[in-house]
Protein backbone atom coordinates (compact mmCIF):
# COMPACT_ATOMS: atom_id res chain seq x y z
CA UNK A 1 0.00 0.00 0.00
CA UNK A 2 1.33 3.41 -1.02
CA UNK A 3 -0.05 6.88 -0.27
CA UNK A 4 0.23 9.91 -2.55
CA UNK A 5 -0.84 13.23 -1.00
CA UNK A 6 -1.96 15.73 -3.65
CA UNK A 7 -0.80 19.13 -2.37
CA UNK A 8 -0.79 22.64 -3.79
CA UNK A 9 -2.06 26.17 -3.41
CA UNK A 10 -5.74 27.00 -3.72
CA UNK A 11 -6.96 26.60 -7.29
CA UNK A 12 -3.99 24.53 -8.47
CA UNK A 13 -6.23 21.62 -9.45
CA UNK A 14 -5.78 19.11 -6.62
CA UNK A 15 -9.22 17.53 -6.78
CA UNK A 16 -9.27 17.40 -10.57
CA UNK A 17 -5.88 15.69 -10.60
CA UNK A 18 -6.97 13.24 -7.90
CA UNK A 19 -9.95 12.31 -10.06
CA UNK A 20 -7.97 12.02 -13.31
CA UNK A 21 -5.11 10.06 -11.76
CA UNK A 22 -7.51 7.64 -10.06
CA UNK A 23 -9.27 7.00 -13.38
CA UNK A 24 -5.95 6.50 -15.14
CA UNK A 25 -4.69 4.00 -12.57
CA UNK A 26 -7.98 2.11 -12.63
CA UNK A 27 -7.68 1.82 -16.40
CA UNK A 28 -4.26 0.25 -15.80
CA UNK A 29 -6.00 -2.24 -13.49
CA UNK A 30 -4.38 -0.81 -10.39
CA UNK A 31 -6.38 -1.00 -7.16
CA UNK A 32 -6.98 2.63 -6.15
CA UNK A 33 -8.63 4.31 -3.17
CA UNK A 34 -9.42 8.04 -3.08
CA UNK A 35 -9.48 9.95 0.20
CA UNK A 36 -10.93 13.44 0.65
CA UNK A 37 -9.28 15.30 3.53
CA UNK A 38 -10.98 18.65 2.87
CA UNK A 39 -13.79 19.05 5.45
CA UNK A 40 -15.05 22.23 3.80
CA UNK A 41 -15.33 21.19 0.15
CA UNK A 42 -18.85 21.36 -1.27
CA UNK A 43 -18.44 19.52 -4.57
CA UNK A 44 -15.84 17.07 -5.82
CA UNK A 45 -15.21 15.79 -9.38
CA UNK A 46 -15.03 12.22 -8.00
CA UNK A 47 -16.80 10.13 -5.38
CA UNK A 48 -14.27 9.63 -2.57
CA UNK A 49 -13.95 6.13 -1.16
CA UNK A 50 -13.08 7.69 2.20
CA UNK A 51 -14.38 11.13 3.12
CA UNK A 52 -13.42 13.17 6.17
CA UNK A 53 -16.80 14.90 5.92
CA UNK A 54 -18.30 11.72 7.34
CA UNK A 55 -16.64 12.67 10.63
CA UNK A 56 -16.52 16.48 10.55
CA UNK A 57 -19.11 19.06 9.52
CA UNK A 58 -17.94 22.63 9.02
CA UNK A 59 -21.52 23.82 9.31
CA UNK A 60 -21.95 22.09 12.68
CA UNK A 61 -18.69 23.63 13.93
CA UNK A 62 -19.87 27.09 12.90
CA UNK A 63 -23.12 26.62 14.76
CA UNK A 64 -21.65 25.03 17.89
CA UNK A 65 -18.73 27.43 18.36
CA UNK A 66 -20.17 30.59 16.79
CA UNK A 67 -17.38 30.75 14.22
CA UNK A 68 -17.32 32.23 10.75
CA UNK A 69 -16.45 30.12 7.68
CA UNK A 70 -12.70 30.67 7.94
CA UNK A 71 -12.50 29.97 11.67
CA UNK A 72 -14.61 26.86 11.25
CA UNK A 73 -12.34 25.59 8.48
CA UNK A 74 -9.29 26.06 10.69
CA UNK A 75 -10.92 24.19 13.56
CA UNK A 76 -12.23 21.47 11.24
CA UNK A 77 -8.77 20.90 9.79
CA UNK A 78 -7.31 20.52 13.27
CA UNK A 79 -10.14 18.21 14.35
CA UNK A 80 -9.18 15.70 11.65
CA UNK A 81 -6.42 14.57 14.02
CA UNK A 82 -9.10 13.34 16.44
CA UNK A 83 -10.32 10.87 13.82
CA UNK A 84 -6.94 9.69 12.59
CA UNK A 85 -7.43 6.13 13.86
CA UNK A 86 -10.80 5.87 12.10
CA UNK A 87 -9.30 7.13 8.86
CA UNK A 88 -6.33 4.77 9.23
CA UNK A 89 -8.65 1.82 9.76
CA UNK A 90 -10.71 2.76 6.71
CA UNK A 91 -7.58 3.03 4.58
CA UNK A 92 -6.20 -0.30 5.78
CA UNK A 93 -9.53 -2.01 5.20
CA UNK A 94 -9.50 -1.07 1.51
CA UNK A 95 -6.38 -3.10 0.84
CA UNK A 96 -5.70 -0.86 -2.17
CA UNK A 97 -2.23 -0.52 -3.70
CA UNK A 98 -2.60 3.21 -4.34
CA UNK A 99 -4.18 5.61 -1.85
CA UNK A 100 -4.69 9.06 -3.40
CA UNK A 101 -5.21 11.68 -0.70
CA UNK A 102 -6.84 14.94 -1.81
CA UNK A 103 -5.73 17.58 0.70
CA UNK A 104 -7.62 20.74 1.78
CA UNK A 105 -8.01 23.51 -0.77
CA UNK A 106 -6.17 26.01 1.42
CA UNK A 107 -2.61 24.73 1.60
CA UNK A 108 -1.82 26.51 4.85
CA UNK A 109 -4.56 24.57 6.67
CA UNK A 110 -2.83 21.32 5.81
CA UNK A 111 0.90 21.96 5.63
CA UNK A 112 1.51 24.77 8.10
CA UNK A 113 -0.57 23.80 11.11
CA UNK A 114 0.59 21.15 13.56
CA UNK A 115 -2.22 18.82 12.53
CA UNK A 116 -1.04 18.48 8.91
CA UNK A 117 2.33 16.73 9.42
CA UNK A 118 0.72 14.70 12.21
CA UNK A 119 -1.98 13.49 9.84
CA UNK A 120 0.54 12.54 7.16
CA UNK A 121 2.64 10.68 9.71
CA UNK A 122 -0.17 8.87 11.52
CA UNK A 123 -2.77 8.17 8.84
CA UNK A 124 -0.71 5.18 7.68
CA UNK A 125 2.64 3.53 8.34
CA UNK A 126 3.01 2.69 4.65
CA UNK A 127 5.32 4.54 2.22
CA UNK A 128 4.18 8.04 1.25
CA UNK A 129 4.94 10.75 -1.27
CA UNK A 130 3.85 14.34 -1.81
CA UNK A 131 2.65 15.34 -5.28
CA UNK A 132 3.19 19.09 -5.25
CA UNK A 133 1.19 21.02 -7.86
CA UNK A 134 2.68 24.10 -9.50
CA UNK A 135 -0.16 25.97 -11.18
CA UNK A 136 0.94 26.60 -14.79
CA UNK A 137 -1.08 29.79 -15.52
CA UNK A 138 -0.07 31.35 -12.20
CA UNK A 139 3.58 30.38 -12.67
CA UNK A 140 3.93 31.92 -16.14
CA UNK A 141 5.35 34.98 -14.35
CA UNK A 142 8.92 34.26 -13.14
CA UNK A 143 8.36 35.92 -9.76
CA UNK A 144 5.24 33.82 -9.20
CA UNK A 145 7.20 30.72 -10.17
CA UNK A 146 9.90 31.57 -7.64
CA UNK A 147 7.24 32.06 -4.97
CA UNK A 148 5.71 28.68 -5.81
CA UNK A 149 9.05 26.90 -5.58
CA UNK A 150 9.75 28.61 -2.27
CA UNK A 151 6.38 27.43 -0.99
CA UNK A 152 7.15 23.88 -2.13
CA UNK A 153 10.36 23.97 -0.09
CA UNK A 154 8.38 25.06 2.96
CA UNK A 155 6.00 22.12 2.44
CA UNK A 156 8.92 19.73 2.12
CA UNK A 157 10.54 20.94 5.33
CA UNK A 158 7.22 20.57 7.16
CA UNK A 159 6.32 17.07 5.95
CA UNK A 160 9.69 15.52 5.01
CA UNK A 161 8.40 12.97 2.54
CA UNK A 162 9.59 12.38 -1.06
CA UNK A 163 8.17 15.15 -3.23
CA UNK A 164 7.15 14.92 -6.89
CA UNK A 165 6.63 18.17 -8.79
CA UNK A 166 3.75 18.55 -11.23
CA UNK A 167 3.06 21.49 -13.55
CA UNK A 168 -0.70 21.33 -13.22
CA UNK A 169 -3.26 22.69 -15.72
CA UNK A 170 -0.57 22.48 -18.41
CA UNK A 171 -3.26 22.67 -21.10
CA UNK A 172 -4.07 26.25 -20.05
CA UNK A 173 -0.74 27.73 -21.19
CA UNK A 174 0.75 27.82 -24.68
CA UNK A 175 3.73 25.69 -25.67
CA UNK A 176 6.25 28.52 -25.38
CA UNK A 177 5.13 29.37 -21.84
CA UNK A 178 5.23 25.74 -20.80
CA UNK A 179 8.75 25.28 -22.15
CA UNK A 180 9.87 28.46 -20.43
CA UNK A 181 8.59 27.21 -17.05
CA UNK A 182 10.26 23.83 -17.58
CA UNK A 183 13.51 25.60 -18.47
CA UNK A 184 13.30 27.67 -15.29
CA UNK A 185 12.93 24.49 -13.25
CA UNK A 186 16.00 22.95 -14.89
CA UNK A 187 18.17 26.08 -14.97
CA UNK A 188 18.02 28.44 -12.01
CA UNK A 189 20.51 30.77 -13.67
CA UNK A 190 17.99 31.31 -16.47
CA UNK A 191 15.25 31.79 -13.88
CA UNK A 192 17.34 34.38 -12.05
CA UNK A 193 18.01 36.27 -15.27
CA UNK A 194 14.31 36.32 -16.18
CA UNK A 195 13.39 37.47 -12.67
CA UNK A 196 15.85 40.34 -12.96
CA UNK A 197 14.38 41.24 -16.35
CA UNK A 198 10.84 41.27 -14.99
CA UNK A 199 11.35 43.18 -11.73
CA UNK A 200 12.73 46.68 -11.36
CA UNK A 201 11.62 47.60 -7.85
CA UNK A 202 12.56 46.66 -4.28
CA UNK A 203 11.29 43.10 -4.75
CA UNK A 204 14.32 42.28 -6.91
CA UNK A 205 16.77 41.86 -4.04
CA UNK A 206 14.46 39.51 -2.18
CA UNK A 207 13.62 37.47 -5.31
CA UNK A 208 17.30 37.18 -6.19
CA UNK A 209 18.09 35.97 -2.67
CA UNK A 210 15.35 33.35 -2.84
CA UNK A 211 16.61 32.04 -6.17
CA UNK A 212 20.13 31.82 -4.77
CA UNK A 213 18.76 29.84 -1.85
CA UNK A 214 16.87 27.49 -4.18
CA UNK A 215 20.07 26.87 -6.14
CA UNK A 216 21.76 25.51 -3.04
CA UNK A 217 19.08 22.87 -2.43
CA UNK A 218 19.14 19.37 -3.83
CA UNK A 219 15.47 18.45 -3.53
CA UNK A 220 14.19 19.26 -7.02
CA UNK A 221 13.86 16.41 -9.50
CA UNK A 222 11.79 16.70 -12.67
CA UNK A 223 8.77 18.91 -13.28
CA UNK A 224 6.03 16.90 -14.99
CA UNK A 225 3.50 18.81 -17.14
CA UNK A 226 0.07 17.33 -16.46
CA UNK A 227 -3.46 18.11 -17.59
CA UNK A 228 -6.30 16.55 -15.64
CA UNK A 229 -8.58 17.62 -18.49
CA UNK A 230 -6.74 15.94 -21.39
CA UNK A 231 -4.86 13.25 -19.50
CA UNK A 232 -1.50 14.55 -20.68
CA UNK A 233 1.34 13.64 -18.35
CA UNK A 234 -0.56 11.07 -16.28
CA UNK A 235 1.66 8.19 -17.51
CA UNK A 236 4.77 10.17 -16.52
CA UNK A 237 3.29 10.99 -13.11
CA UNK A 238 2.36 7.34 -12.57
CA UNK A 239 5.91 6.31 -13.51
CA UNK A 240 7.37 8.88 -11.10
CA UNK A 241 5.23 7.52 -8.27
CA UNK A 242 6.29 3.99 -9.15
CA UNK A 243 9.95 5.00 -8.96
CA UNK A 244 9.45 6.57 -5.55
CA UNK A 245 7.42 3.72 -4.12
CA UNK A 246 8.86 0.58 -5.67
CA UNK A 247 12.15 1.49 -7.28
CA UNK A 248 10.66 1.26 -10.77
CA UNK A 249 8.73 -1.99 -10.60
CA UNK A 250 5.05 -1.83 -11.53
CA UNK A 251 2.68 -2.74 -8.73
CA UNK A 252 0.59 -5.80 -9.50
CA UNK A 253 -2.75 -6.91 -8.14
CA UNK A 254 -2.88 -9.65 -5.56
Amino acid sequence: MFLAFIVGSAGSGKSMLTSALAEYLLEKEQDVCTVNLDPGVLNLPYNPDIDVRAYISVEDIQEEYGLGPNGALVMASDLIANYIEDLRDEIEDTGAEYILVDTPGQLELFAFRASGPFIVREISRNPKAIVYLIDAPFSANPLNFVSNLYLSVAVYTRILEPQIYVLSKADLVDEDTREKILDWFEDFDMLEADVEGAIKDERLFMARSIVEGLKSLDIFSELIPVSAKTGEGLPLLSAALTRVFTGGEEMLEG
